[in-house]
């Protein structure tokens, strides 16, 4: 339906796989304002159809793949485009995000989301054009890897510029945790590449030469142009994310034991010179990429046997190294070009691995996996997206093994979904999100604590005062953040800079003790987030809600926004079970402290999540309440 806003493009389409036929889905003017787009759009979409008793591998999951708002207006980091549907991982609601070109493209073809449901009869790959939606039989590029596809497609089309995602062959076999490839970026996390999979869906692409309309141009211009510079001159958005990408955190990760090692059974790794961001610029970058109109370009084209291939990105980076206990990081960078072209998910395939090897170790699963000791694991790979021998068991993921095999106390997960590559004993309050997050082990989704208790800032990370209420503030901004269409690291540019240039100096100090002791004034914030009815000049999304949609924002609704988006997955994944009994933690990570001789260092993770609830307005079983979500106007 046309939208009276700029940002949109009017149309959102609900394409049923098994008679090839689309048609309009109704989303409203109203509906834009509460629910924004991307993965809050999504979520009220699936809201008003999933009831709790759906499967991942079903015709009645609906495959969502939607934009945002600013997609396609030029704002900073804004080619971002999310998918969402019930993942075959945890069987709850998954959502994945990804910076590739698809979400720019779908929105020049005149479309700001579109919803799949049923199956096909047969492979096929489908093709998005302003004129209408066209099925093709996909035999010729069943069983290829993501980029041999990608190319095909280019030879298939008449067009020379046109999105595209496509599935690999972890996708075609149904590995749980198979991602969704569009160019060098990847929709890797919770499966949902299995789902297009099951939907007999190899690609699909999108062309066309529509504009994102634009409410009043010449402000949106002139305040791209702000927000770029700032960016720029940011000492993360403009210094280190350039320079060494993501994994610049290496280095401090092991200095404060968030380093996850030996299947987080540690936090610090010695090697970990031979794998950081530093040697990873020294040996192997070549140069730097960033998506359309990214000014912060984090992404690393290295050199590798003469051929130049995307280098990994953090989470990549450590789990593939100090988590398996491999020094050699010429392998890591042939294995994450390996895994993005079967397409599968990083995070969830290094965590199975270690879960194995330590399984092996333990004598639970005698599976010819050993840390350190990594030769074969390229053939692993291929044998889990192709489910031959032993990798038809590691496709099921980490928590179904431990079911199977024992070892559940060692799987490192939660509601299924594998953690991220920080280690949580050192980081309390990243723990707390790893539990409560709705996708499961995600850290973003998770609020991204980590970056105040030791990343950025050092507020005392194994202490859990004001840490519930820091980590629903954080969620709120990334979820908002999301619906909008950009990428989370524009939200380096939140903190000071003056709190980074000088991160031992005495201002800082008083910072970091300061702030495990407002969480009284933080919980007043999620409580009453519409007092701040105001912009934070740090915060420059806001005013582009303002010049490029027209649409009234402030930063206080920015907050709500996200409020908003949160509870409202929270409430579709009550309806599939999910309540405080899932919000957990491994033995490991809650009843083992990472430093035997401190107490501490563990995760309290129950005292947390009591506070948690209360501060989200959920019942003491995790349930958010009749009266919260009355407030948000999900009811």
């Amino acid at each position: 339906m046309a939208s009276k806003y700029g940002g949109y493009m009017g149309k959102v389409m609900l394409i049923d796989l098994n008679t090839e036929r689309a048609e309009e889905y109704p989303w409203t003017d109203e509906d834009r304002e509460l629910f924004v787009g991307g993965k809050i759009m999504a979520a009220a979409i699936l809201e008003r159809h999933l009831t709790g008793k759906e499967d991942a591998f079903s015709e009645e999951n609906w495959l969502i793949i939607s934009t945002g708002p600013m997609t396609g207006t030029g704002a900073p980091s804004s080619a971002r485009f999310n998918v969402s549907g019930l993942s075959p991982l945890t069987g709850i609601l998954a959502s994945s995000n990804c910076g590739g070109s698809f979400g720019i493209y779908l929105k020049k073809a005149g479309y700001d989301a579109i919803i799949l449901k049923g199956c096909c009869k047969e492979l096929s790959w489908l093709e998005i054009r302003e004129d209408g939606f066209f099925f093709h039989n996909a035999d010729e590029l069943k069983g290829m890897k993501t980029s041999q596809c990608q190319q095909k497609l280019s030879e298939l089309l008449p067009e020379k510029n046109f999105g595209r995602l496509c599935i690999g062959p972890a996708g075609e076999n149904l590995v749980r945790y198979a991602g969704i490839v569009s160019d060098e970026r990847s929709a890797g996390r919770t499966g949902l590449g299995a789902v297009l999979g099951w939907k007999n869906i190899k690609a699909i692409t999108a062309c066309g030469k529509q504009l994102t309309p634009i409410y009043n141009k010449e402000k949106t211009s002139a305040w791209i142009k702000n927000w770029t510079k700032y960016l720029r001159a940011h000492p993360l958005t403009g210094d280190t994310m350039p320079r060494f990408g993501t994994a610049n955190l290496v280095k401090p990760m092991h200095l404060h034991g968030l380093l996850t090692t030996r299947n987080y059974s540690a936090g610090r790794f010695d090697d970990y010179e031979q794998v950081s961001g530093e040697k990873l610029a020294e040996c192997f970058n070549i140069k730097n990429k960033g998506c359309i109109s990214c000014p912060i370009r984090c992404a690393r084209t290295v050199s590798l046997d003469g051929r130049e291939l995307k280098g990994p990105e953090l989470e990549s980076l450590v789990l593939l190294s100090s988590n398996l206990m491999n020094n050699d990081l010429q392998k890591v960078l042939e294995w994450n070009w390996l895994l993005d072209e079967l397409g599968m998910d990083t995070i969830s395939t290094a965590n199975t691995i270690s879960w194995a090897m330590e399984a092996k170790e333990k004598g639970l699963w005698n599976n010819g996996l050993e840390f350190g000791s990594t030769d074969m694991l390229s053939a692993v790979f291929e044998d889990i997206a192709h489910r031959r021998g032993i990798g038809a068991e590691l496709a099921e993921g980490s928590k179904r093994l431990s079911e199977k095999y024992g070892g559940r106390d060692f799987a490192i997960h939660s509601k299924g979904l594998e953690l991220a590559a920080y280690e949580p004993r050192r980081a309390v309050g990243q723990g707390l999100g790893y539990a409560v997050s709705n996708r499961g082990g995600c850290h973003i989704n998770g609020g991204y604590a980590v970056i105040v208790e030791g990343l950025g800032l050092n507020a005392d990370p194994q202490t859990p005062r004001g840490k519930a209420d820091i980590t629903m503030l954080l969620q709120n901004v990334l979820e908002a953040l999301s619906a909008a269409g950009q990428c989370i690291f524009t939200s380096y540019g939140f903190f000071p800079a003056i709190l980074l240039k000088k991160p031992d100096g005495l201002l800082v100090g008083a910072v970091n003790r300061l702030i495990p002791h407002l969480g009284w004034a933080m919980r007043i914030i999620n409580k009453y987030p519409l007092l701040l009815a105001f912009h934070l000049p740090m915060v420059h999304h806001t005013r582009m809600f303002k010049y490029a949609l027209g649409m009234d924002m402030n930063f206080g609704k920015f907050l709500r926004l996200g409020e908003r988006g949160y509870n409202l997955e929270r409430s579709i994944n009550c309806r599939f079970g999910i309540s405080a009994e899932n919000d957990k933690l491994p033995k490991r990570l809650t009843h083992e402290p990472q430093d035997k001789g401190d107490k501490r260092t563990v995760v309290p993770l129950e005292e947390m999540k009591t506070v948690y609830y209360k501060a989200r307005g959920w019942d003491k079983n995790g349930i958010p309440t009749e009266k919260t979500l009355r407030k948000l106007k999900i009811r």
